[in-house]
C-alpha cells in the first residue's frame, strides 16, 4: 500500500479558492489511480475527482465540473486538487485516496489507501 498525507485545507469565503495537496510514499506512485473524496456532516463520502496513473484521464462529479481541477506529478509523488469558485456546499472533510491502476477511475469502490482527511470550510 501507499501512505498518503493531505495538506492545504482551511477556511475560505464563498467564491474563493483553495489548493489541496497529497504527498504519497511507499510503493511506486504510478502504480495507482488517485482520487479525492469528501464527506460532509450527515452525508455519505463521495468521489469528487479522480485521475489515472499517467494523468491523461480525469473524472469529476457533476457538482464540481468547471470549478475543480485534479492533477498529479509522478516525479514528485503528489496529487493536487485545485478548487475555485468555492461554495458553502463544498464544505467537507476531503480525503486523498489511491486505488489500483488497472481499474476505472470513476469507480469509487476499490480505492484502498486513504489519507487522514483535511477540513475545508467555505463560509457564505
Amino acid at each position: 500500500q501507499v501512505q498518503l498525507v493531505e495538506s492545504g485545507g482551511g477556511l475560505v469565503q464563498a467564491g474563493g479558492s483553495l489548493r489541496l495537496s497529497c504527498a504519497a510514499s511507499g510503493r511506486s506512485f504510478s502504480s495507482y489511480k488517485m482520487g479525492w473524496f469528501r464527506q460532509a456532516p450527515g452525508k455519505e463520502r463521495e468521489l469528487v475527482a479522480a485521475i489515472n496513473w499517467s494523468g491523461g484521464s480525469t473524472f469529476y462529479v457533476d457538482s464540481v465540473k468547471g470549478r475543480f481541477t485534479i492533477s498529479r506529478d509522478n516525479a514528485k509523488n503528489t496529487v493536487a486538487l485545485e478548487m475555485n469558485s468555492l461554495k458553502a456546499e463544498d464544505t467537507a472533510v476531503y480525503y486523498c485516496a489511491a486505488g489500483p491502476r488497472w481499474s476505472s477511475i470513476n469507480y469509487p469502490g476499490n480505492f484502498d489507501s486513504w489519507g487522514q482527511g483535511i477540513q475545508v470550510t467555505v463560509s457564505s
